[in-house]
């Protein structure tokens, strides 16, 4: 099956067709650009939805995403977080480190300072008793300095003496004191938080390795599943079927209808050479009813105009055949699935009412007579639908049957109508005369001097109806301009009333009555 053949009058239905494969694959452009940008954040708005392959392309995306999320989970909590946590940890432990090394060498610097005192105090007591030796010294040989003068000179230098000794002996032993101290900084306390910072920077530097591991360790956990993934979008690629996708629109919207066929000449010139006649077809002056056959030829034929709007119906009538057909046949299936689960619910009733029958004390039987009821009404209701739907089902299968003819007829072009003309009246008459003697001809000849038409004139007007010799089915429409000829429209049953004489034409009558020549090509032909 091809659009060409089974699509024919559904040209917006594959214009849109069409237009929505070319949405599809801009979006799918769109949708591998922003899969691009994505990619450097991982799983953030990979979400997305669309039809079949698309759509399983998408969910493969969709478990991608959720396996990069675990990712993200994963290092979040074990790396982020713990070595968040490890980090604080590590900030407080060499905070503490560094203080206590800066305590010791503020410690340092305090009895550096005290030593730098008592040196200048040694110093500056040294110089005041050397000043005071001297001036003691000056005025004991000054003969004019009176003794209490030079005792007193000698007093001071003493004096001075004793507090350059005191200056001398703390100096030292400040100075001793801050050897010690600095010699315990710089071989022992210094050592010590120098070795406590580095095993703090390797505990650092391993547990940062960990975190390094579990970074590939994450990955590692979601490869399977990634590789899994990938292999799904491979396949969802490969399972494209254009084919199918083609089968798929032309069974969503076939229409079931046959192709118009060609338009008949309209012979608008017969009124000229036509004579009036009082058996003629037509208007009562004679003057066939070509507006109104006019009419019906201008009857939408073409598949490419705008639709008019539709009123819904519950046998889905306005709907095109192959598509009522499968709505029938959902609504009757969805019947047949009421109806048996009413008919089960009404079982269960009858088996709940005998064991309350027969044990009272679990309920009493009276109280599922309702429901019973209501039950059996359903179940009447349904099977009416069940009838009615089976009923246009099969009016709608036949449709289809008779729309879709044989496959070569089909879609092939109506062949030529007979060159000839139907038979006339007269012979008609006596034709059906001899097989059921109820018909007879009232047509008198035409006269010698008169113009004859092109075809005699068929005469509609019989004492009694015959009785159909047989069933048959228009194939390709027709348009019964000629006298003695009847229209008919492609799929329209038809009772036969006289078979082919071999001169290709096969008098038929429609259901409103009218009577008449179509050519034998153009029907089906079922006989009793």
């Amino acid at each position: 099956m091809d659009w060409g053949t089974e699509l024919w009058d559904q040209f917006e239905v594959l214009e849109r067709h069409t237009q929505w494969g070319l949405d599809l694959l801009d979006k799918y452009v769109k949708f591998v650009k922003e899969r691009a940008e994505v990619e450097q954040a991982y799983a953030k708005q990979l979400r997305f939805s669309q039809q079949q392959s698309f759509v399983q392309l998408l969910q493969e995306v969709n478990d991608f995403a959720g396996q990069r999320e675990l990712v993200a989970e994963s290092l979040g909590i074990r790396v982020c977080l713990e070595l968040a946590k490890y980090s604080q940890e590590m900030k407080q432990e060499r905070k503490m480190h560094f203080q206590e090394g800066r305590r010791a060498q503020q410690q340092l610097e305090n009895g550096f300072k005290q030593l730098e005192n008592s040196k200048r105090k040694f110093e500056r007591d040294c110089r005041e008793a050397e000043k005071a030796a001297h001036t003691a010294e000056r005025l004991d040989q000054d003969i004019n300095a009176t003794k209490a003068d030079v005792e007193k000179a000698k007093q001071q230098a003493h004096l001075r003496n004793h507090m350059a000794e005191e200056s001398k002996n703390e100096y030292a032993a400040q100075l001793q004191r801050f050897n010690r101290d600095q010699a315990h900084f710089y071989f022992s306390q210094m050592p010590q938080i120098f070795d406590k910072l580095q095993d703090m920077d390797e505990r650092r530097a391993t547990r940062l390795g960990a975190g390094y591991g579990l970074l590939s360790e994450a990955e590692l956990q979601v490869v399977p599943i990634i590789g899994k993934c990938l292999e799904g979008m491979k396949v969802a690629a490969e399972s494209v079927d254009a084919k199918n996708d083609s089968q798929v629109l032309i069974e969503l919207h076939k229409s079931g209808f046959a192709r118009p066929g060609d338009l008949e000449f309209e012979d608008f010139s017969q009124v000229i050479n036509r004579v009036p006649s009082d058996s003629s077809l037509g208007t009562p002056d004679g003057r066939p009813e070509l507006r109104a056959a006019s009419s019906r030829s201008r009857a939408k034929r073409w598949p490419f105009g705008k639709k008019n709007k539709t009123v819904a119906t519950e046998d889905f009538s306005h709907l095109p055949p192959e598509q009522q057909r499968k709505r029938l046949q959902q609504q009757l299936e969805e019947r047949n699935r009421e109806l048996q689960k009413e008919e089960d619910q009404r079982e269960a009733l009858k088996k709940m009412k005998d064991v309350y029958e027969k044990t009272p004390q679990m309920g009493d039987p009276a109280s599922l007579e309702p429901r019973i009821a209501e039950t059996l009404g359903n179940i009447e209701r349904l099977k009416l639908e069940v009838q009615k739907y089976e009923a246009w089902l099969a009016e709608a299968e036949s449709r289809v049957l008779s729309n879709r003819g044989d496959s070569l007829s089909r879609h092939a072009r109506p062949p030529d109508p007979p060159t000839t003309a139907p038979p006339d009246s007269s012979s008609s008459s006596t034709n059906s005369g001899s097989q059921d003697n109820k018909e007879s001809s009232s047509e008198e000849p035409p006269s010698e001097g008169q113009d004859t038409p092109i075809y005699t004139e068929f005469d509609e007007d019989f004492e009694e109806p015959a009785s159909p010799i047989g069933q048959c089915v228009a194939i390709y429409h027709f348009e019964g301009s000629s006298e003695g000829t009847v229209s008919m429209s492609e799929g329209e049953d038809l009772s036969l009333m006289e078979e082919d004489k071999g001169d290709g034409w096969t008098r038929v009558r429609r259901k409103q009555g009218a009577e008449g020549y179509v050519p034998t090509s153009y029907l089906r032909v079922t006989l009793n």
